[in-house]
Formats: C-alpha cells, sequence, structure tokens
C-alpha cells in the first residue's frame, strides 16, 4: 500500500503510514480508486471495498468529490455509534491552542458562474479548490471547511507545529503560485483567469469538536480565525494579507510590504496589515539568531575540542561519523558554525539541512547540497544547468558521465528523450544514491570532505536512505559526515567503531550568567532578571535570547546606551517560539500519553506515584507503562523517594506549556480531583499538605475548600516565620472569599484571615506600614460587625502602634 502523502510503500493491512503515520487510502479492487479509509464503498464505481474493517482509521473524509486523496488528519476524532442506538463520543473537550488560521477564496467567483450551467461551474472551481487543499495539506494544515469556492485551514492544529505560522504563509503562496499557472491555462484558452485572496493570522484559540446531525466537526473559536477572514476579504486579488502578529512571526522567513493601518469591521482601532510578497532569506532560527547577531560562544569548548579530535582522524584517512544530539534550542547549529569556521579551505564542504515541513518533500536536504555543489542558480535555466553538471562531473572524474540521467532526473531538468523514464522506480532510486555516494568519495581522493547534514529528526526517508548508504561506505575515506538532531530521531549506525555522539546539555548557571552579561551588559539593576530568566530557561540559549526578544519588544527592557529595565514586570512570558517547540513536542505524544503529562502538570513539578494513581482513572500496569514512556521520551524522570517514587518534569516550561493548553474548567476539575485525593490519603496529616492542599482547592471551584486551606497554609506558614509566604496565602485567601456572597459567615472566615495577616505584615512591611493600619483596621469594623470583641481590642492594639511609629496621636480627652 503505497501512503499517498510521502510516497512509501507499506505492508498490506497497515492502518497507517510507518513513515509519516497519515492514515493510508484503500484501493478498490474493481477499479483501482482511491478511497477514504473509513469508506465502505468505492466512490467511484459502488463496490464494497474489502478489508474496509481492516484498513479503517480515525479520519472523517473531506472534500470527497473534488480530491480523494484529500483528508483531514489522523488525529481528528471520531463519534462511535455502538449498537443500541446509544451514542458515545471520544471527542476532546476542547483546548486551548495558538494556531494560524488561513481563509483563502476565489474573486469574483459569483460573476463568473452568475450565467453557468452548475457542472459548468464545477469544472472552473473544483481545480481551483483542490489546489488551495493540497497546499494546505502538503504543510500539515488542517482544512476546516471548505466554503464552496475556498477554504478554511488551521495551522498547528490538531497537531501543534513550532513553525506554524511559517507554514501557513508557504502554504498561502503555494496556492497564488499554482492559481496563476492554472489562470494561464485558462487564458491560454480564451477564458477568464481565476485569482485568489488569502487571509492569515496568528493567535490563541479553543478548538474543539462539534457533532451536527452525526457529522463530526474540529473547529476553533476565537478571535484569531474572525480575523484572518476579515483579512481576506481585504485582500487585493491574488494576493496574501497577514496581522501584525503573524509579521513578527515570520518576518525574514518572507518578504513582506506594509500595506498600513487599516480599519477591520468588529475592531474599535485599526490595525497593520501586511501584504506577502515572496519568500525571505531565512530558513531556520539559527539563521534568524545569526542576522540578529549572535551571542558570545560560551559552554562549548570541550565539545568544539571534541569535533576538531574527530575531523583530524578523518583527514588522515579514517573516515568519521559525528553526532551532536541535544534537545531543541540547546545549540547544536551554533556548535557546527563554529566548527565550519575552523575548517581549513583547502577541504571540501558540503552541507545541507532539514526543515519541519521536509518529511513531506523527498530530497529536500539533498537538492540543495547539490543546488550548492554544482553552484546552480535560480536565474539558470535547464540547460544551463545540465551543462555545469556535465562539466563538474567530468571534471571530477571522467567515468562519471554514467551518473548524469540520474541526477538530472532528481533535479527535475531531464534531458528529453528521458532514458530513465521507464525504469523501475525503486531501481532508480539506489543507482540515484549509488551515484551521490560515489561523488562524495571520489571527492576525498582530491581533498578532505566534510558532509553536513543538520536536523535529522525532520529528514525525509530518501535522504535517510542516502546518509545511511553513507555511512557504511566512509571508514577509510577521508570524509567526516557531521550530523546534529534532537533526541527522537532514531539511525543504525550507533554500533559503528568510527561513529561517536556529542550530547549538549543546558548551559550551566555561570555560563548562561556569562551569555547574558553578554547580550545586557554587567548593571547591577539587572541581576534579579537574569536570575529570574536563568530560572525559567534553566540555560536553554535559544530559550534565553527568545525571552529576551520578548522582553525588548513588550518595552519592559529598553537600550539607550546601556540595557536598563524600561518598565515593571511581574513575569516573563512565554515566548510563543518557545511554546511552539514545547507544544509540538507534546503533541506528537499518543492521547494518553498527553493527558497523562496534562494531569501531572496539573499536580505540579512533582508528582507523587500514588497521588497520581489516585487521579488518573487507569489500570495500573497501563499507567506504569505510560509513565515510563514519558520518561524515555524525557519529558518527565524518576526521583526515588520514600515510601513513594516521584515523577519530575525535566524542564518546567514544558509543564507551564502542558498546563496552559488545558481549557480552564478541565485544570478546575483536575485540581479539585488532586485536593479529594490527598485528603482522603492524608486524613490525619492534612496540615503536612495545607500548602499542596491550598493551591489545588485554590484553584479550583470549590471556594470554601479553598479559603480554608489558605488559611492553615498561612498559618502554618506564620509558625515558621515564613512570613512572606504567609502573606501570600492569606492575601490569596482574601481574594478567593470575595467569590463568596457577603454573609455573616463570609464576614466571619474575612475576620480569621484578616487577623493572621496583621502579625506578617508587622514582621514584614514595619509597624508603621499603611498596609498594617488598612488590615486592623478591617480587623476592628469585622470584630464589631461579628460580636467578636476579642478581635477588636487587638486591633486596637495593633492600631495604636502603627499610628505611634507614624507619630500620629489622638487627642487626649477628659
Amino acid at each position: 500500500m503505497r501512503c499517498s502523502k510521502c510516497s512509501v510503500e507499506n505492508r498490506e493491512g497497515r492502518k497507517f503510514c510507518a513513515e509519516c503515520g497519515a492514515a493510508l487510502n484503500v484501493s478498490c479492487l474493481s477499479c483501482g480508486t482511491e478511497n477514504e479509509p473509513a469508506e465502505k464503498f468505492c466512490g467511484e464505481c459502488g463496490v464494497a471495498l474489502a478489508g474496509n474493517a481492516q484498513a479503517g482509521s480515525a479520519q472523517a473524509p473531506l472534500a470527497r468529490p473534488i480530491a480523494p486523496q484529500i483528508r483531514v488528519m489522523p488525529e481528528q476524532p471520531q463519534i462511535v455509534s455502538p449498537p443500541g442506538g446509544e451514542r458515545k463520543t471520544d471527542a476532546i473537550e476542547g483546548e486551548r491552542k495558538t494556531v494560524t488560521a488561513l481563509f483563502a477564496d476565489l474573486k469574483g467567483s459569483t460573476e463568473l458562474m452568475a450565467d453557468l450551467d452548475p457542472e459548468e461551474a464545477r469544472a472552473i472551481i473544483d481545480p481551483a479548490l483542490k489546489v488551495m487543499i493540497e497546499a494546505a495539506l502538503r504543510y500539515d494544515g488542517y482544512v476546516v471547511q471548505s466554503t464552496g469556492d475556498g477554504i478554511f485551514a488551521l495551522f498547528g492544529a490538531p497537531a501543534a507545529y513550532e513553525d506554524h505560522p511559517q507554514r501557513a504563509l508557504y502554504a498561502a503562496l503555494q496556492i497564488q503560485q499554482q492559481l496563476r499557472e492554472y489562470g494561464g491555462r485558462r487564458g491560454t484558452q480564451g477564458e477568464a483567469a481565476l485569482q485568489a485572496r488569502v487571509g492569515v493570522n496568528t493567535g490563541e484559540v479553543v478548538v474543539r469538536t462539534v457533532e451536527t446531525g452525526g457529522k463530526v466537526e474540529y473547529t476553533p473559536i476565537g478571535h484569531t480565525a474572525n480575523l484572518a477572514s476579515r483579512l481576506q476579504t481585504m485582500a487585493p486579488a491574488g494576493s496574501i494579507v497577514t496581522s501584525e502578529y503573524t509579521r513578527k512571526l515570520c518576518e525574514g522567513y518572507f518578504e513582506l510590504r506594509e500595506l498600513g493601518r487599516k480599519t477591520v469591521k468588529g475592531l474599535s482601532v485599526p490595525i497593520n496589515i501586511y501584504e506577502v510578497i515572496g519568500l525571505g532569506s531565512l530558513r531556520s532560527h539559527f539563521e534568524l539568531s545569526a542576522r540578529r547577531g549572535l551571542t558570545r560562544f560560551v559552554g562549548r569548548e570541550a565539545e568544539l575540542a571534541q569535533l576538531n579530535r574527530d575531523f583530524a582522524m578523518a583527514r588522515s584517512g579514517r573516515g568519521q561519523i559525528a553526532a551532536i544530539v541535544a534537545d531543541a534550542g540547546t545549540g547544536k547549529s551554533r556548535l557546527v558554525y563554529e566548527f565550519k569556521a575552523t575548517i581549513p579551505d583547502e577541504c571540501k564542504l558540503l552541507e545541507a539541512y532539514s526543515v519541519s515541513h521536509g518529511k513531506a518533500s523527498p530530497w529536500l536536504p539533498v537538492l540543495e547540497l547539490l543546488r550548492g555543489y554544482f553552484a546552480l542558480l535560480d536565474a539558470d535555466d535547464e540547460a544551463t544547468r545540465r551543462q555545469k553538471i556535465r562539466a563538474a562531473l567530468t571534471a571530477l572524474d571522467g567515468s562519471f558521465t554514467d551518473a548524469l540521467p540520474y541526477l538530472w532526473n532528481l533535479l527535475s531538468i531531464p534531458e528529453e528523450p528521458d532514458p530513465l523514464a521507464q525504469m523501475d522506480a525503486q531501481i532508480k532510486r539506489q543507482r540515484t544514491i549509488e551515484a551521490l555516494k560515489r561523488i562524495a568519495l571520489r571527492e576525498s581522493f582530491n581533498q578532505p570532505v566534510v558532509i553536513i547534514f543538520e536536523d535529522l529528526h525532520w529528514i525525509d526517508s530518501e535522504t535517510q536512505a542516502l546518509l545511511d548508504l553513507m555511512a557504511g561506505s566512509i571508514a577509510n575515506a577521508r570524509v567526516l559526515m557531521l550530523v546534529n538532531y534532537r533526541p527522537e530521531y532514531r539511525h543504525e549506525w550507533g554500533n559503528k567503531s568510527y561513529y561517536s555522539q556529542l550530547r549538549l546539555d543546558a548551559l550551566n548557571s555561570g555560563a548562561a550568567g556569562e551569555m547574558l552579561t553578554a547580550l545586557l551588559g554587567d548593571n547591577p539593576e539587572l541581576g534579579s532578571l537574569k536570575r529570574l530568566i536563568i530560572e525559567r530557561t534553566e540555560g536553554n540559549p535559544f530559550f534565553i535570547e527568545e525571552m529576551l526578544q520578548a522582553l525588548f519588544d513588550e518595552g519592559v527592557l529598553g537600550r539607550n546606551g546601556v540595557v536598563k529595565i524600561a518598565r515593571p514586570f511581574s513575569q516573563v512570558r512565554l515566548p510563543l517560539t518557545v511554546q511552539g517547540i514545547l507544544a509540538a513536542r507534546i503533541d506528537r505524544q499518543p492521547r494518553e500519553h498527553k493527558e497523562l503529562l496534562q494531569t501531572l502538570a496539573v499536580i505540579g513539578r512533582e508528582s507523587r506515584l500514588d497521588l497520581i494513581r489516585q487521579i488518573v482513572p487507569t489500570a495500573q500496569p497501563q499507567l506504569h507503562r505510560m509513565l515510563a514512556e514519558l520518561q524515555s521520551s524525557e519529558f518527565i524522570y524518576e526521583q526515588p523517594a520514600f515510601p513513594q517514587a516521584e515523577f519530575v518534569f525535566k524542564h518546567a516550561l514544558t509543564q507551564e506549556v502542558a498546563y496552559n493548553s488545558m481549557l480552564v474548567e478541565q485544570r478546575k476539575a483536575l485540581h479539585e480531583r488532586a485536593g479529594q485525593a490527598l485528603e482522603s490519603m492524608f486524613p490525619d496529616q492534612l496540615d503536612e499538605h495545607a500548602g499542596e492542599l491550598a493551591r489545588h482547592y485554590s484553584s479550583s471551584d470549590n471556594v470554601s475548600k479553598g479559603v480554608k486551606y489558605l488559611e492553615r497554609a498561612g498559618q502554618q506558614a506564620m509558625r515558621h516565620s515564613a512570613h512572606l509566604e504567609a502573606i501570600n496565602y492569606l492575601q490569596l485567601g482574601l481574594d478567593f472569599l470575595m467569590k463568596l456572597p457577603e454573609t455573616r459567615e463570609r464576614e466571619r472566615q474575612e475576620l480569621a484571615l484578616q487577623a493572621a495577616l496583621g502579625p506578617s505584615l508587622m514582621e514584614t512591611r514595619g509597624d508603621s506600614a499603611p498596609e498594617v493600619e488598612a488590615v486592623y483596621g478591617r480587623i476592628a469594623e469585622l470584630g464589631e460587625s461579628t460580636g467578636q470583641t476579642q478581635h477588636v481590642f487587638g486591633a486596637k492594639g495593633g492600631l495604636f502602634l502603627n499610628r505611634m511609629n507614624r507619630g500620629q496621636f489622638e487627642p487626649r480627652t477628659r
């Protein structure tokens, strides 16, 4: 069974492609038509589809008459109708996501179809609609709906992608390019061209499944999609218009032109909008960092020295494979960049990189490498490109001319008639790979060769096959094959004696501080901010850079010769670029793993195994298996503890992203379940767990228990002289209490909280602080109204101390 998305052959009976995870279509045995996995009868000839029950998937058909191969994403939930007619659903309640919405429609289609028969209109519109849908799916978009002469697509949902804004604009450019080609063909036939308008916007939405009349739709709700729709109506025919927020996330990756401030229906103030002109010069996060200005290279000196030792061995004729493995943002590309600067001029450097949407583009990194190797330019025509390749191969080795048809075919510039047109695809593929290997090894006879492939976690299967062949062929060649990838990538080279791996961890606090000093200077007033950033990012260099950029963008930091704090801030906001990386990692997990991760995020940075068992309604063997798999994926690690093991998030930011992806009501329900579980587990030790209980119940809708445990936690903190902590608990308890209706009981609860708050305020702010006067004044009022006179006397004592220390004395009366 061939996957229609990545073209990889899969064995019969598979439900999903083993290479890319897409659901496999079912071929009709009668007419050969490709049908959607969930379809029971062929849409072309009506014959029952054999094996449908085995090949079914959780997908629903989309726009079948237009493009049978087009389908919704595998993550699409399914409504199941069991026997007896009772409907059950595993549809998600909803979750918060940051997405990019794309609206596209044909300009003037109503006028075009006014005088046409419906079938004639369909013959014109369907090819254009197919172009739009295929462009969205090409970049892993989710087509929410077809609007008849246009589409509404989401990027970043159901599955998150760290570069969803760029994916949406790549899709938009492809739509416009292919519609221009379609319009050109119509023009040669004397027919009117079709033009589309596209609007794109990025922001937060709630996505959920909605069932209408037995049909399940996965849709977003929120302003983000509405604004994208408005932008589409404002776009000139044949253009793409995007918002300010999307521009910030995509600037440099695309060329944009400012259209000025425009009034948008439904918005009270005009907004800046931009037209997307074409591709920009940037292709990766690292290139963006380099354009901003690279920071000082710190904390990686040992790793750079190791790469130089590997290269020295390769230059002596002992080929080497060096792999740099690290989490996103840890500095893989920067280390490669610094190493490249040490390569002597007499060595040959061949380099390529993968992009996050590259699995859908066979050979993408190899094509980039070949264009650089043969010096092919965009301005070159096909004949010029073929001549450049012929000249380079002849100069390298005259016997290599047999490889020319394979290289020309790979670069889509075959000579006519194409001698490979009738060749078996697998044979052609293998000979192409062999030709590429021969070129690299022959180059190593002339000079040492460094072959660099970056971001293998996004690599396509064809490029992977080339790397596998190269890895087994360079042992006695003057070749260093340098690769980098994230931990989830797998290969089969680890058992080779000439393979070495460098594992990059985040920067330690000293190196992270050195990096921040290089970026911000050594202004003493920035010390607390630097510590906060190091704590939040845990030393990840990319996260540090992005958080600093966000602080400058928001006006928290200003630069006027030196960097200073320009306005107060309460916390360092998580930038969308960082959130996208972490959310994409989480969304790659199976649903039950993701839900468990979200539950752990609610419990806290650390989660006791016995508490997890109380909250998660899963059989223990399955729960233990899922926890082990989350450990294997390096989301959490097990921390030995007595009497129960604890599981700790490896990165605090992962916990934050998992937590924030849940709807507020989902979080509240889980917090209450966690509080109830703690109460049942420790009925005689509630004070020992008062802080946990206060956090969970104050994050739920159970106001009375929230107030109860906030007061207990505050009292407990006071007993340990942790007065700042006590103030936080008690003040939160007062705020939470205001959710209850005004009653005598609420007054009594407020009195208890205020009475506990007063002494801690005196300890931390001093007897003369205005806050002390306010609290003791309120205690006196509540004591009078509730009849608790003992508090009135205490309050008057507190007020006396406060006024005396401020030099305020009431006149003595007779």
